[in-house]
């Protein structure tokens, strides 16, 4: 079957090719295509199901005969460079290959139904297949100037999809935020890709590696210009990868559509500094300096998102900030050399990561009926709760998910998170505190998210007034205080207790004959991609079982994922008593987070009433002032953005008024200064000028006398 590999140009090219599709019909055709809609949907979900298909064939072939394929076509051929295009196929692609197709078609199916009723419906499959395209070029990519092309691609194709609703000021705001802040990492990218050129000659990566390799070991290289290269190569992932100091764009990447979310910040774009971090491995691992640098970035980076995540009130900014969080573990296990474990925690976090955001856009789609849509509200937890007993599919997926992320096993994540933990305390001790205490706040602030989504009682107003509205007034609650008063009033007379979904059930003709909006589940079409990515949040993590050998387990990761490197780490195969040992050390923080969680925000709360107000008060008030500073650091971000807005926003501002100054009265009022000179002198020669010819004598005359006097005294 290895003609196959012939036709893997097919697998970026069909999703480019619905992109172009639906884009030239909309653009010419509007009214049709648009009356069209559904039918384009289909359209761009059946292609990429079936670049779906074709890559789960990739992925078996590869699994048969683990060689690397190379087909390269020459684009630029000149008597100095010879740059040729093409695609590269072994089984870190053909995993890419299958985690973003996977991923990509549950969403294209998701978006089905989630964006239905918004008028961008057309528009928002044309960028999906274009994002998707893009993602797929980029995994296949066999030399570092294809991997920039498809590298600027998918930055360009994250912006009209973060700001898609970009009538929205927050909405516009973000996506410039993204694509400026993706570019800083761009550029220094692209300046470690014209350094490693410089050294190489070439921009092949078998090419570039061997060459490398024997200026190091014939000590041709500058070390100092080879490390600043790395480093340079490695700023492009920090950006992308949402890394400190450059992760302030994924949080307010939120304001686009949460099946971009989904994609974007869970399987792909983020995940594309990674893959891209592991593919440039052999070059960054000969220079301690250089792993370092990548070890620490991802441990601050891991530490900071969880700190974050821990007072966030809205829903997909906290699961933005623990995609952060979990990327930092990616980049961590990278730089302290466990490539193997880096690489599968980024499969088994972006398939937990997907159901996790595709549950809360279940969770926004339901509560937009009850609070309205306004992101301020139907995104902010404060308003919900008791979910699960009206969207008992959404709230079991996101608990499972939920499990994952934390680390519990069997669960997906609680593999690779586990060996990475494992790791850190063997490489240096300082980076296991660091990946064992972010591990325990994992599991506290999922929790917390988890316990204020769907457990307890529904806050669907801030001043706890019931959540059951009539239809016929919805419209007139937000504009008429005095009615919305008498509602709360005659439907929570009894101590403002709210209603359970067993007194629905016991007065359902009553509110059935009133046509009241309550909390409902959503739709089969949403409701299928989350049953779907349960089953390899549930199963794919038992690849990094510590099976013996010969069964699958780590071993095929570590023997088969990367076959380009030659020195293997050991593993624990069949070290189940190690292995255990191990995972206590992990578990204990863990469901130390988990309890914490409970107890402050679990369905039998010490603070029932209002659960984030009184949190709050306790930690202001009752506590001392560290863990109020916990507190507004989470809430306010690390006060990250406000210092970046001083030091970038109006530190320019204030360059850019100095320097209109200098300009207008330094550069200009020295030019405008010998004007103004040269006219002052003539204005004040032309009264000298009387036109008598007395009066000139009489001038020569005085000024001859003064020269003579002036002479004799001297």
């Amino acid at each position: 079957m290895e003609f196959i590999y012939q036709f893997v140009w097919i697998v970026p090219f069909l999703p480019f090719l619905s992109s172009v599709a639906i884009g030239s019909n909309l653009f010419f055709f509007p009214k049709s295509t648009k009356s069209l809609r559904h039918v384009w949907a289909i359209f761009s979900t059946l292609l990429l199901i079936i670049v779906m298909i074709f890559s789960f064939t990739i992925l078996q072939q590869q699994l048969i005969d683990d060689t690397i394929h190379r087909y390269l076509w020459s684009w630029i051929l000149d008597k100095q460079i010879d740059f040729k295009l093409g695609f590269l196929i072994d089984p870190p692609t053909s995993i890419m290959l299958v985690l973003i197709t996977t991923v990509g078609v549950l969403v294209m199916i998701y978006s089905d139904s989630y964006m239905s009723h918004d008028q961008g419906y057309v528009r928002f499959f044309a960028y999906l297949s274009l994002f998707t395209a893009s993602m797929l070029g980029l995994v296949l990519s066999p030399n570092l100037i294809q991997i920039y092309i498809f590298w600027e691609l998918v930055g360009m194709c994250s912006y009209p999809l973060i700001g898609f609703w970009f009538t929205r000021p927050s909405a516009a705001n973000a996506c410039q935020k993204a694509f400026i802040t993706n570019r800083i990492g761009d550029f220094g990218l692209l300046l470690g890709i014209s350094g490693f050129y410089w050294l190489t000659g070439s921009f092949e990566f078998e090419t570039l590696f061997n060459r490398f390799n024997e200026l190091l070991i014939n000590h041709e290289v500058n070390l100092y210009f080879a490390n600043l290269c790395a480093l340079l190569l490695f700023l492009g992932p920090i950006a992308k990868s949402a890394q400190f100091p450059l992760h302030i764009w994924l949080p307010d990447a939120m304001e686009g559509p949460t099946p971009i979310s989904a994609l974007i910040h869970a399987a792909t774009m983020v995940a594309a500094g990674i893959f891209l971090i592991a593919r440039l491995f052999p070059p960054s691992q000969v220079s301690p300096y250089v792993m370092n640098i990548i070890s620490w970035i991802g441990a601050i980076t891991a530490l900071l998102g969880a700190t974050i995540a821990l007072a966030q009130k809205d829903l997909k900014k906290g699961l933005a900030y623990s995609t952060m969080s979990q990327s930092g573990y990616m980049m961590l296990a990278l730089g302290i050399g466990s490539y193997q474990t880096g690489s599968f925690h980024l499969i088994t976090h972006a398939y937990s990561k997907a159901l996790l955001f595709l549950g809360s856009g279940s969770v926004i789609h339901s509560m937009e009926s009850i609070v309205g849509y306004s992101p301020s509200k139907c995104q902010n937890m404060a308003f919900m709760g008791g979910l699960r007993k009206f969207m008992p599919i959404t709230g079991i997926t996101f608990l499972i998910g939920t499990f994952s992320l934390c680390g519990i096993p069997p669960f997906a994540c609680f593999w690779s998170k586990d060996a990475i933990i494992t790791d850190s305390w063997v490489y240096f001790t300082g980076l296991g505190w660091i990946s064992w205490i972010t591990a325990g706040l994992t599991a506290f602030y999922m929790f917390r998210i988890y316990f204020l989504t769907f457990e307890g009682h529904l806050r669907a107003n801030s001043d706890q007034v019931s959540f059951i509205y009539p239809v016929s007034i919805w419209g007139n609650l937000q504009s008429n205080n005095k009615q919305l008063e008498f509602i709360s009033k005659n439907l929570n007379n009894k101590s403002n207790k709210f209603f359970e979904i067993d007194e629905y059930n016991n007065n359902k003709e009553f509110f059935e004959k009133e046509k009241y909006v309550y909390p409902k589940e959503s739709d089969n079409k949403m409701l299928f991609p989350l049953l779907i990515l349960t089953l390899p949040t549930l199963f794919i993590g038992f690849l990094g079982a510590p099976f013996p050998q010969g069964q699958p387990g780590f071993d095929l990761l570590s023997q088969w994922l990367y076959p380009l490197f030659k020195n293997y780490p050991e593993t624990t195969s069949g070290n189940w008593s190690e292995f255990g040992l191990n995972a206590i050390n992990s578990l204990s923080i863990v469901f130390i987070g988990i309890f914490i969680a409970f107890i402050l925000y679990g369905p039998i709360s010490f603070f029932p009433q209002s659960i984030e107000k009184n949190f709050e008060l306790l930690l202001k008030k009752k506590l001392n002032s560290f863990f109020s500073f916990i507190y507004n650091w989470s809430y306010f971000r690390g006060y990250i953005d406000v210092y970046y807005d001083i030091v970038f926003v109006k530190g320019t501002r204030l360059l850019a008024q100095f320097v209109l100054f200098f300009d207008e009265w330094i550069i200009d009022g020295i030019v405008n200064g010998f004007g103004i000179l040269t006219s002052f002198g003539g204005e004040s020669t032309k009264y000298l000028e009387g036109g008598r010819i007395s009066s000139y004598l009489f001038g020569l005359i005085s000024g001859i006398i003064l020269v003579l006097f002036t002479s004799l005294e001297q």
